[in-house]
């Protein structure tokens, strides 16, 4: 079988073909009927939301689990993949979101672990083991020391290395599990040019991503899941974000669902705010009603500056006025007290206790104010939650369950509930989308918006250039430590806010 690719009306012989694909596990059908075809030179792109089985698939392909029914051919030739070894001897290799390297080993090690050139009586060859991972990294075109250990790497370094790892075996498929969540935009374009390099040394990519922009901008063809079920297969110059977001939900909707909000009071006033190596003579004002987004590339200085205005680190010089009157937090609490609130970046590492209940991580800020005793009545406790998550609209089987059991995005949904409860006036929001599928990302956002409209301060951080474009009324862009362009909502556009972020003159 072939099949013509988007950008050429010469049929190409497959790569790869899934056929009829079903998976099951327990009652819940992760795939249902699928099918899937991967073209040598073409980058495939496969989106859905969380649950629409995407990763059933990819786990499919990498022979980490086996279809209950359904046909896989490589090369037109039928195959079994009983597990990932054997899915690297038949040329498949998986990139994932997190990459699973052993830090304690060199670059070279992890590049040829389990296949390096032998020696002599059966021994490894360091020495060609050494020479053919350069040899791997200048096809890729970047500099690597591979005599040095993994550990310490940045994450896009790491990603690198697992795409030489995929060299190292001649894979003819490579499959991208979300690679760029972890990434900069500098480190996001690097990781582009290389895969559009292997795209034309006839790899067929498929590329698995929440970022719809990186689906068009890399892209050839789209297939989206919905509910384990495929939905449609087109090349991407024939959708629009639209299209993608009604074939993935299923209806109709707006991605940024913003409402028109007067803009009230000043509610939080920033002088000349400085932190040493982080920061420096940053001022601002939020008021009621209001969103301020703040753009800028990674390590310009926009989480550094939440950090102050929560009392999590020290500001070294500067004024912060809440309603008006000085404040100095010394803690986290303090600022919560005053009427802050802070949604971290990490919702796993300091936004929730995944351990614990739904209404235990929901009351957890506001426990001294619920129970001044200090006697947790679990009544009380379960009431305030349900109200919180039900006007969040969470998807749970009920407010004890573990909130580690949830959906990146109703995880989210209750955070933003559990910083609601402490009723504040001024939000800060840090990535408050950063790896929830587009579903979730459409009810953060019809969220946010409606907080907004409610009274509100909000401050959003985030590198997802279209949120901060539609959401925000006034898009503040740091570079370097320091506010380099105000841009209003009219007069924002992605060319402005970048050459801003990146510190040139936008003339």
């Amino acid at each position: 079988m072939t099949v013509a690719p988007a950008d050429a009306g010469v049929a190409t012989p497959l790569r790869a073909e899934l056929r009829g694909i079903s998976k099951r596990f327990g009652a819940t059908q992760a795939l249902a009927d699928v099918s899937l075809d991967l073209v040598p030179g073409e980058i495939h792109a496969l989106v859905g939301e969380n649950g629409a089985g995407k990763s059933t698939l990819v786990k499919i392909l990498a022979g980490v689990h086996q279809p209950d029914s359904g046909t896989i051919l490589l090369d037109g030739r039928p195959v079994e993949i009983a597990g990932p070894a054997e899915a690297r001897s038949l040329g498949i290799a998986v990139v994932h979101q997190e990459p699973r390297l052993f830090p304690d080993l060199t670059v070279a090690e992890n590049v040829f672990i389990g296949h390096a050139p032998a020696g002599r009586l059966g021994s490894i060859d360091w020495g060609a083991t050494r020479r053919a991972a350069e040899a791997l990294f200048a096809e890729l075109d970047v500099r690597f020391d591979v005599n040095a250990p993994v550990r310490g790497l940045s994450m896009a370094d790491q990603q690198l290395i697992e795409i030489a790892k995929s060299l190292s075996v001649e894979a003819r498929v490579l499959i991208l599990d979300e690679p760029t969540a972890s990434l900069s935009a500098h480190e996001v374009e690097r990781l582009f040019a290389i895969v559009r390099r292997l795209r034309a040394r006839g790899v067929a990519i498929l590329f698995v991503s929440h970022r719809l922009d990186e689906v068009f901008a890399l892209c050839d063809r789209a297939t989206v899941f919905r509910d384990g079920r495929h939905v449609v297969t087109m090349p991407t110059s024939a959708l629009s974000t639209a299209d993608l977001v009604r074939h993935m939900v299923g209806r109709a909707v707006s991605l940024f669902p913003k409402v028109e909000t007067p803009i009230g009071d000043v509610l939080l006033e920033v002088e000349g705010l400085s932190r040493a190596g982080s920061f420096r003579d940053v001022s601002f004002t939020v008021r009621s009603g209001e969103i301020v987004g703040f753009a800028g590339l990674v390590g310009a200085g926009r989480t550094e500056v939440a950090r102050v205005l929560f009392g999590i680190d020290r500001r070294d010089a500067g004024e912060i006025r809440l309603g008006g009157t000085s404040v100095d937090f010394t803690s986290p609490s303090a600022a919560m007290t005053a009427g802050i609130a802070y949604v971290p970046e990490d919702r796993h590492q300091d936004g929730l206790v995944l351990d614990f209940t739904i209404a235990q991580n929901v009351t957890l800020p506001i426990l001294p104010r619920l129970f001044p005793r200090l006697l947790v009545r679990a009544a009380t406790e379960r009431s305030l939650a349900a109200e919180q998550t039900r006007e969040f609209q969470v998807r749970m089987t009920g407010v004890d369950q573990l909130v580690g059991a949830l959906s990146g995005g109703n995880q989210q949904k209750v955070v933003l509930a559990k910083w609601l409860a402490s009723k504040p006036r001024v939000l800060i929001l840090d990535e408050p989308t950063r790896g929830i599928d587009i579903g979730a990302k459409v009810e953060v956002h019809r969220i946010i918006s409606e907080l907004a409209a409610s009274g509100l301060g909000i401050v959003l951080i985030s590198s997802d250039l279209p949120e901060v474009l539609a959401m925000s009324d006034r898009i503040l862009v740091m570079h370097e430590g320091r506010i380099a362009a105000e841009i209003d909502h009219a007069g924002a556009t992605e060319e402005r806010v970048m050459y801003a972020a990146t510190g040139s003159v936008d003339d």
